[in-house]
């Protein structure tokens, strides 16, 4: 997850009859963006600045996709050289607001407009995963959210496949759990009912806070209930990759071959006080004892300390290069490219990550889910206009993402270009990773 342009791990609201979703989101977010100082990206649109289509919301058009949309180069491309059934998008977050099962937790900053910053950030999630109540579909919204996902995956060809994220809560340093703290609680074992009920779909990510004092035993049922890999979010769980009280759970991540994916960068996804943990450098803790790390993001937005040189700032992207190209750390360490095409990414990273074609093998695709359906996060034009995608590409993938979000990025990330060098189709083939095969 990331900055405010960012984060996928916000929970929804559920519109009533009376005010249906478009209308209160336009009155609530757009008095409530101003107040709050929305992301940069968000902030332009609303003062007018140019998109392709000057919209906020996404239409959520109903499937199945126009044949127009399926005869396009940018749809048909994808797959030339791809096995379907390799793919897995190991980025994709689970949300909702709890009102089914899930045992979804709203923390106090996404549960209430008095919080109008982040408030607003929950009802632009919840459009882009087109989960909102509406006619024709179920009056939960955590229902709602994981049929437009297998919607979404239903489009494509069979073998394709999401990892879904849980997410555990903020914890103090006494290691006590403090859902107000956080954002979002989803639990493991929503994540693991889903995959097990939609094996054509969904693998699971489990997410445990290595403070709980049964965390090595919670990560060890987790990897026998056929999770794929553990998540953190350090800056908003209050985790630090670099202290001691890691070392146990890094110990039995290594044993279990399980991989750890952590975020990298700058957080403003939720309220993040412990910025510092999101320090690439950090994560070495890890990789000398022997854990399988994918650096989310690859690192690619915010500045942070740089241990070897005086602590001086450094990109945190720069950061993550450098323990890429650490020989000891080759085998263990890799970086997943979701959000890199989001607007508040500078292009010249997507055009690093392009050419460095030594790192292909050990770059992993995921979405972000279900950022790339926020309409303004992303551009295509302008990533067009930097070169890094064809012109002719522009309006099938427009109107792509309107039908299918996760289509979109796929189509997006597999169509960039810069100078020759395009993305290898085993940036995308990541399924042999998390089988640890």
């Amino acid at each position: 997850m990331k900055n405010s342009d960012q984060t996928a791990t916000a929970a929804a609201t559920s519109s009533s009859p009376a005010r249906p979703l478009r209308r209160r989101f336009l009155g609530l977010a757009g008095g409530l963006l101003a107040v709050a100082g929305m992301s940069a990206s968000l902030a332009n649109v609303l003062a007018g600045q140019r998109l392709v289509k000057p919209r906020l919301l996404n239409p959520c058009h109903p499937g199945p996709l126009p044949e127009s949309l399926r005869a396009s180069p940018w749809l048909t491309g994808i797959w030339q050289g791809l096995d379907p059934a390799q793919v897995w998008d190991c980025h994709a977050h689970l949300a909702g607001t709890g009102d089914s099962d899930s045992g979804i937790v709203l923390g106090a900053q996404f549960a209430a407009p008095t919080n109008p910053a982040f408030y607003a950030r929950r009802l632009f999630y919840m459009n882009a995963a087109c989960a909102a109540p509406r006619h024709g579909k179920s009056a939960s919204v955590d229902e709602n959210f994981v049929q437009h996902l297998l919607d979404l995956v239903g489009e494509m060809p069979a073998g394709v496949k999401l990892m879904l994220f849980a997410f555990d809560y903020f914890h103090d340093d006494a290691g006590q759990p403090q859902p107000d703290a956080g954002g979002i609680h989803v639990p493991n074992d929503y994540a693991r009912r889903l995959a097990a009920a939609h094996p054509q779909a969904f693998e699971w990510v489990a997410s445990i806070h290595p403070r709980r004092a049964n965390a090595v035993d919670l990560l060890q049922e987790a990897a026998t209930h056929g999770a794929k890999a553990v998540k953190w979010l350090p800056a908003a769980q209050n985790i630090d990759p670099a202290a001691p009280y890691c070392d146990a759970f890094f110990a039995a991540l290594a044993r279990l071959r399980l991989p750890l994916i952590s975020h990298c960068g700058e957080e403003k996804a939720v309220s993040a006080d412990a910025v510092r943990y999101g320090n690439p450098l950090r994560l070495r803790r890890a990789l000398d004892a022997g854990v399988r790390v994918v650096i989310a993001h690859c690192a690619t937005k915010g500045d942070d300390e740089d241990f070897d040189n005086q602590g001086r700032a450094r990109s945190s992207f720069e950061l993550f290069a450098r323990l890429m190209d650490t020989p000891q750390w080759r085998d263990n360490l890799r970086g997943d490219i979701s959000a890199i095409t989001l607007r508040n990414r500078k292009p010249q990273v997507i055009k690093t990550l392009l050419e460095r074609k030594d790192w292909h093998g050990r770059l992993l695709n995921g979405s972000d889910y279900p950022l790339p359906g926020i309409l303004p996060l992303i551009s295509p034009a302008a990533l067009a206009r930097s070169g890094l995608l064809p012109k002719e590409a522009v309006a099938d993938l427009e109107l792509l993402r309107e039908y299918n979000a996760l289509y979109f990025d796929l189509a997006l990330k597999r169509a960039l270009n810069w100078r020759g060098n395009r993305f290898s189709a085993q940036v995308f083939a990541t399924r042999a990773f998390f089988e640890n095969t």
